[in-house]
């Protein structure tokens, strides 16, 4: 059993590292934990994705994120910056050990671990649980999902160099994999549940790319359809009215979202609200309902439908933790990087 420790923030994405950073500023002893690496729900992002947002607004703990182009960060550069954050302020993180298990010992909170050592135990009287809203995909419940060459997740382009490949859905994910795909030479076809592409769900620039290759038939449109069956060498969709069409895939990515893990918030005994198990907590504080456990960065959104939780509005979690764990008065905006309201 460790010795007692004053917080534990659970999670290392962006907005757990910049707590960490704030913590640490504010000579506030903490431990830190995450299942996985330094920003793990970043690193299974296709090569050379580009973010959405700019630089200045997904940067953290003051730290200016530079590009060799001055354009959007790429998967790369943004995962080098938040090693380089982490190692300018030398933080220390437990990666690789997952938080299985949080319970309630009267004043304090006993937390568990599994890392690949063993179970260990920790006392810590607050919690901050900062791990993300996409831990894992939307989950598409027909038969053949699980086959081998199905996935949720777009990997490197060149993988599917001369595939037939299918995709589900029609937000930035699919439009971004479906374009990518096309320009590496791969058969590319996209499903979409809605009869037309909506341009406020899609980047700016991608959005006349694929308006274009679609017109032109370079990728092959089945709007208004919805998978229910896949094989090993074809895909079936189904219009409204019932009818159904074989697609001919040797490849099949479902990009159709993904959600919030809220096991750990479950734990704490955190109300979940329906829809979309909402936690509730204090937005002054980030406090919620479970007294000494707080929330920070895009967990709060519970398992979105549409994203309007992100790094970028999130940055005002962090003062706003700091503040309620010491007592301290909120410090005035740092205009590089707290943004309005979420």
């Amino acid at each position: 059993m460790e010795l007692p420790a004053e917080i534990a923030i659970i999670g290392a994405g962006p907005i757990g590292i910049e707590l960490a950073v704030a913590l640490q500023q504010a000579q506030v002893p903490y431990l830190h934990f995450d299942a996985h690496q330094v920003g793990h729900t970043i690193s299974w992002f296709a090569p050379q994705t580009h973010f959405f947002s700019s630089n200045e607004r997904i940067a953290i703990a003051g730290v200016p994120l530079q590009t060799p182009g001055q354009d959007k960060a790429t998967r790369e550069e943004y995962l080098a910056y938040l090693r380089g954050v982490v190692q300018q302020f030398d933080l220390q993180i437990h990666t690789y050990e997952p938080i299985v298990d949080i319970a309630r010992q009267d004043d304090h909170f006993l937390l568990t671990s599994a890392p690949a050592a063993g179970t260990r135990h920790y006392r810590v009287r607050r919690i901050v649980l900062a791990n993300g809203g996409t831990a894992r995909p939307r989950p598409l419940d027909i038969p053949g999902a699980d086959l081998p060459h199905v996935s949720h997740y777009f990997a490197d382009p060149h993988l599917y160099f001369r595939r037939r490949v299918l995709i589900v859905g029609g937000r930035n994910s699919a439009i971004e994999a479906a374009i990518r795909c096309h320009r590496v030479g791969a058969r590319v076809a996209l499903s979409y549940r809605r009869a037309h592409l909506d341009p406020k769900d899609i980047k700016y620039w991608l959005f006349p790319e694929i308006e274009a290759l679609l017109k032109a038939g370079h990728v092959a449109a089945h709007l208004d359809t919805v998978p229910i069956k896949i094989t090993p060498t074809a895909v079936t969709l189904q219009s409204p009215g019932g009818q159904t069409r074989d697609v001919p895939a040797d490849v099949v990515l479902l990009l159709v979202g993904y959600m919030a893990d809220m096991t750990l918030a479950r734990l704490a005994g955190v109300e979940l609200r329906q829809p979309g198990d909402k936690p509730a907590f204090n937005p002054l504080t980030m406090e919620t309902n479970v007294p000494g456990v707080y929330l920070a960065g895009t967990a709060i959104g519970g398992t979105q439908e549409r994203y309007r939780v992100f790094i970028e509005n999130c940055h005002s979690h962090v003062p706003r933790i700091l503040a309620a764990l010491t007592g301290r008065p909120l410090p005035a905006p740092r205009t590089n990087f707290i943004l309005p309201e979420s």
